[in-house]
């Protein structure tokens, strides 16, 4: 059924374009406006793909666009699709999946997350390192398509080490701070409560979000080379006394774009580098 449904999508995108990435990139909450820097662009709506869902998260306009970056061939989810929005967790990571089999190798996520280590301030940058995932279900569950993937997929190494350094040395040539630390991902659309911000917090987390975990554990079943950049877009329930807000995430995201835009346009071209002279 998945491998069915797949076919039928990547069938149709074939039939619009044989546009072949090097690159993925999903964008995060306010960052959908690097989407429109890509060179020769050719976009297609999640809509017009047959099974594919939609999204209905505020500022994700739900499609895809193929164009160059840095001179490097790079497919970009312009608005991604949350588990929160009532869909399958199998659909949720559908558009991933579906750029890996149109030949895309790396995979840049990217998020708003709210912070948990207290040594986090909203505005930071922060690199997953790990993740935890045990509070939404699995992508990988029911039968396993075997063309994309083993049936037990190893996760001892989700984010990638060469990536992770490539990351920090763009990073540091533009006077941007990078911190680390480890992703968890809730269920959504509500914020968490401080007694679930405590719980977390001593599970080993240090920012949390609604998304990015299972698309990260799907994009490494199919062979996803992967990197995941957090915005810390506020601190999260408990870890400060202001009410959480939608509108909050978005004007952090929308303050810190730029530099996200810098880091993805360097880091899309130097992966690209490094791999032409055998470094990755």
């Amino acid at each position: 059924m998945i491998e069915k449904k797949l076919a039928a999508a990547l069938a149709y995108i074939r039939s619009r374009t044989d546009f072949v990435p090097e690159t993925a990139i999903t964008l995060g909450s306010g960052l959908g406006g690097f989407a429109d820097e890509l060179e020769e662009k050719i976009i297609i709506d999640y809509a017009d793909i047959p099974g594919m869902p939609v999204s209905t998260a505020p500022s994700h306009k739900g499609r895809f666009i193929f164009g160059k970056v840095s001179g490097v061939k790079t497919a970009v989810m312009q608005g991604r699709v949350h588990f929160y929005e009532g869909y399958d967790v199998q659909d949720v990571v559908m558009p991933l999946r579906l750029l890996r089999m149109m030949g895309a190798k790396n995979l840049f996520l990217t998020n708003s997350s709210g912070g948990i280590n207290p040594a986090f301030s909203a505005g930071d940058f922060m690199l997953v390192t790990d993740h935890i995932s045990l509070f939404v279900p699995s992508p990988l569950r029911g039968k396993n398509p075997d063309s994309l993937g083993v049936r037990f997929p190893d996760m001892s190494g989700v984010y990638d080490q060469d990536l992770r350094r490539l990351a920090h040395s763009v990073a540091e040539r533009n006077g941007i701070t990078l911190k680390e630390g480890v992703l968890v991902q809730t269920a959504g659309p509500n914020f968490e409560t401080p007694a679930e911000i405590r719980f977390l917090k001593n599970a080993g987390a240090d920012a949390v979000t609604m998304s990015t975990v299972i698309e990260a554990m799907a994009a490494r079943h199919c062979g996803f080379r992967v990197l995941a950049l957090s915005c810390i877009s506020n601190l999260a329930a408990g870890v400060t006394d202001a009410p959480l807000t939608l509108e909050e995430v978005m004007e952090m995201g929308r303050i810190q774009a730029p530099v996200f835009r810098t880091l993805l346009h360097d880091l899309t071209g130097a992966a690209a580098l490094r791999k032409k002279h055998g470094a990755l």
